[in-house]
């Protein structure tokens, strides 16, 4: 098989199952802490909280590349393959092609940063450039054999994942939060699902006991009201649903 082919192959088999980055990230995070423990683990709220903050950054850039997004576009693909009614070229598209991909690194980033280890980040850094590297070439190669041209105009225009923001374009459609909502509401509540792990191991690595720390269980506690309630609203209501989004 021609390595385009084998690239594009692997790319969509990767695609259908990116929501395993995660669990194998907390399950690596917890490898290291059982094999390799050391005091360097314990508590420090400053840099804990940097941490946190870093992940909310990835989560963010999403924010914002949803709340433009028309729908059966950014994300919207399913297990089954890809979807795409039209090409976003506007708002953060119009600085980074991928802005999706460059907001879940950051998200993920965080956990890596828990473990206070550069080598685990620098190699948590490489294994998703691998990932997703396979992931955008099969996303690419749909979009170009759906668009065409014009596809190949806009990204010889715009990077993959750097962005140059001296070429933003506003958003056509302008910023929804009841979108935003709607399609993120389980991407934040993930990030503080993998932290509270980690913590909880880390805890029991360092005392022997189950036992979690009071920044992680507010918000653990807060993130899932947070969740019950936006779930329970995009269940019952279709008050979250935006009409072309």
């Amino acid at each position: 098989m021609a390595m385009i082919h084998e690239f594009e192959r692997t790319g969509n088999w990767l695609f259908k199952r990116r929501s395993w980055l995660p669990v194998f990230l907390i399950g690596a995070g917890f490898a290291v802490m059982y094999f390799f423990p050391t005091s360097g683990y314990k508590y420090n709220p400053g840099l804990e909280i940097s941490i946190i903050c870093i992940s909310l950054f990835g989560e963010l850039i999403r924010v914002i590349t949803v709340g433009s997004a028309p729908g059966n576009t950014s994300g919207r693909n399913t297990s089954s393959g890809q979807i795409a009614d039209e090409i976003n070229v506007t708002g953060i598209y119009s600085i980074v092609r991928h802005p999706l991909y460059v907001g879940n690194y950051f998200m993920w980033l965080g956990p890596s940063l828990f473990l206070r280890s550069a080598w685990f980040a620098i190699i948590f850094s490489l294994v998703y450039w691998i990932y997703y590297e396979r992931i955008i070439f099969a996303e690419e190669q749909f979009l170009r054999r759906k668009f065409g041209e014009a596809y190949d105009k806009w990204s010889d225009q715009v990077n993959a994942v750097i962005p140059v923001f001296g070429k933003y374009i506003r958003p056509a459609l302008p910023f929804s939060l009841r979108t935003v909502m709607r399609r993120e509401y389980n991407s934040f509540i993930n990030i503080f699902v993998i932290f509270v792990a980690l913590d909880l191991f880390r805890n029991f690595i360092i005392s022997g006991g189950l036992a979690i720390t009071p920044l992680y269980a507010w918000a653990g506690v807060i993130t899932l009201l947070i969740w019950i309630i936006l779930r329970t609203i995009h269940k019952a209501t279709n008050w979250l649903t935006v009409e072309g989004r």
